[in-house]
C-alpha cells in the first residue's frame, strides 16, 4: 500500500513536471505569435487602439476628475462627519451620508470654478483678442515709428525693418485675397467640424463628470476589488510590493498635480496683479497665458513668455521690455520660494532628470507628456531605485550613492569598499611583516643552537 502511495507521488510528480513545461511552452509560442501579429498588423491594431481610446474617452475623463477631486471629496467628507456624529443609528449611514454629501458638493466645487473662470476670462480674452485684430495694423505702424525714433542713427537698419514689416502686412492682405476667400467653403466645413467635436469634447467631460461621481462614491470597493485580483493572482509578497508601488505612485502623482496646479494659480495671479498695476495691454490674457503654461515644469515659464511678450510687445513696445523682466522675477519667485513651499521635494528627482523626463515625455505625448512625464518618471525611478538597493542590500554594500563616487573596487574576499588612499595603505603594510621574519631568520643563523 505505502509503494503505491509513493508510485502514485512520484507520477503525480512528473505529471506536473511535464505540464509545467508544457505550459511554459504554450505561452511562449502564444506571446511570440502575438509579437509577430503585431508587427505586421501593425496599422491595423494602432487603428483599433485609437478607436479604443476614443469610445473610454468618458471613462478615461471620469476617473481622472475624481483623482483631481478627491482631495475635496475628503476635505467635505471628514467635516460632515463632524457635524453629523451621533445623528444616525449606526456608523454606517454616517459615513454614507457624509460621502455622498462630500461627492456631491465636490462635483458641485469643480462646476462652480469652471463657471467663475468662463465668465471671468472668456469676455475679457474675446475683448483683448478682438481688440488685438483690430489694433494691428495700427500697433504695427507703431512699432514701426517706434523703431525709427530709437533708431535714427541707423538708417539702414529702421528702413530694413520697416521694409520687412510692411512686407509682412502686404504678404497677409495677398494671403487673405488670394487663399483665404476663394477656400472660405473649405474654411467654414473645418469650422463646422470644429463646433461638432467642440460638442463632442462637452459631453465627454459631461459624461466624465457622471463617472467620476459614481467613482469616488465607491472607491474603496474599487481598490478593494484590485487588491483581491493582484492577491489571487500573485504571490503575497510580489502582491505587496505591487501595492506598496502604486501606493508611491499615487502620492506621488497627487503631490505634483495637486502642488503644481495651485503653484500655477498663485503665479497667474501675481502675474494679473503686477501687470494691472503696471498697467499692461491684455494683462488678463498675458496672465492667463502665463499661468496655463506654468503648468508644464521647467520650460512652461519659456512657452508662456514668448507669446506674450509678442503680444505686449506690439502694442507698447517699451512695455514689452518691462513685461520680460517682470516675468523673469516672477518666475525666480515661483522656481526659489513658491514652487518649493508647494511642491516640496515630491518627485525625488535632480535637475537633470526633470528635463530628460520633460524631453522625452514632450516628444512621445506632447504637452500632456510635458506635464505628466515628471511624475511618471519619478515613478520609474523609484522603482529603479529600489531594485538596486535590494540588490545591493542583498550582497550586503552600502545603499548611499556618495560611497560610490571615489570608490576604485571591492574586494571580492572581504567585500569590502576599497577607496584610492585605503588601498596604498594596505599595499605597504605586509613589508613589516616580511622585515620582521627576515630579521628572525638572522637571528637564528647567528644563534644555531637556540
Amino acid at each position: 500500500m505505502e509503494e503505491q502511495q509513493e508510485k502514485f507521488e512520484k507520477n503525480k510528480g512528473e505529471i506536473k513536471k511535464y505540464f509545467t513545461v508544457s505550459l511554459a511552452v504554450f505561452l511562449t509560442f502564444c506571446a511570440c505569435t502575438t509579437v509577430i501579429f503585431l508587427i505586421f498588423q501593425y496599422d491595423k491594431v494602432a487603428a483599433g487602439m485609437e478607436n479604443l481610446m476614443t469610445i473610454l474617452q468618458p471613462i478615461i475623463i471620469g476617473f481622472v476628475l475624481a483623482y483631481l477631486l478627491n482631495p475635496v471629496m475628503k476635505f467635505l467628507e471628514k467635516h460632515i462627519l463632524k457635524l453629523v456624529d451621533g445623528r444616525f443609528k449606526s456608523p454606517r449611514k454616517e459615513q454614507k451620508f457624509a460621502r455622498n454629501i462630500g461627492t456631491l458638493g465636490a462635483a458641485l466645487f469643480l462646476i462652480l470654478i469652471i463657471a467663475l473662470l468662463l465668465e471671468m476670462i472668456v469676455p475679457q480674452l474675446i475683448k483683448s483678442i478682438s481688440g488685438m485684430v483690430t489694433s494691428l495694423p495700427t500697433e504695427v505702424n507703431s512699432f514701426i515709428n517706434w523703431i525709427n525714433q530709437y533708431i535714427k542713427s541707423e538708417n539702414e537698419v529702421a528702413e530694413q525693418l520697416e521694409n520687412m514689416l510692411r512686407n509682412s502686412m502686404q504678404y497677409l492682405q495677398n494671403w487673405a485675397q488670394t487663399s483665404l476667400l476663394p477656400d472660405i467653403q473649405t474654411y467654414i466645413g473645418s469650422l463646422t467640424s470644429g463646433v461638432l467635436s467642440v460638442f463632442k469634447a462637452m459631453l465627454n467631460v459631461i459624461v466624465g463628470l457622471i463617472v467620476s461621481v459614481y467613482v469616488l462614491l465607491s472607491k474603496e470597493k474599487f481598490i478593494g476589488q484590485a487588491k483581491k485580483i493582484m492577491y489571487a493572482v500573485f504571490k503575497p509578497n510580489h502582491a505587496n510590493a505591487l501595492i506598496e508601488t502604486a501606493r508611491k505612485s499615487n502620492e506621488i502623482f497627487s503631490g505634483f498635480i495637486t502642488g503644481k496646479l495651485l503653484d500655477s494659480a498663485i503665479v497667474g495671479m501675481l502675474c494679473y496683479i503686477v501687470l494691472i498695476i503696471m498697467k499692461m495691454p491684455y494683462a488678463l490674457l498675458v496672465s492667463v497665458i502665463v499661468g496655463v503654461t506654468n503648468v508644464i515644469p521647467f520650460f512652461g515659464p519659456l512657452i508662456g513668455a514668448v507669446p506674450s511678450f509678442l503680444i505686449i510687445l506690439l502694442a507698447e513696445p517699451v512695455k514689452g521690455l518691462y513685461f520680460l523682466i517682470v516675468i523673469l522675477v516672477l518666475q525666480q519667485i515661483d522656481g526659489n520660494i513658491i514652487g518649493p513651499k508647494i511642491l516640496g521635494n515630491s518627485t525625488g528627482l535632480t535637475s537633470f532628470w526633470v528635463v530628460f523626463a520633460i524631453l522625452v515625455g514632450g516628444g512621445l505625448f506632447g504637452c500632456a507628456g510635458m506635464l505628466l512625464g515628471v511624475p511618471a518618471f519619478a515613478v520609474i525611478y523609484y522603482l529603479i531605485k529600489n531594485a538596486v538597493n535590494h540588490g545591493l542590500a542583498k550582497r550586503k554594500l552600502s545603499v548611499e550613492t556618495d560611497d560610490y563616487i571615489e570608490l576604485q573596487r571591492i574586494d571580492k574576499d572581504s567585500n569590502e569598499m576599497i577607496y584610492p588612499g585605503k588601498e596604498v595603505l594596505q599595499e605597504a603594510e605586509p613589508e613589516t611583516p616580511d622585515t620582521e621574519a627576515a630579521d628572525n631568520a638572522d637571528d637564528i643563523d647567528k644563534n644555531p643552537r637556540s
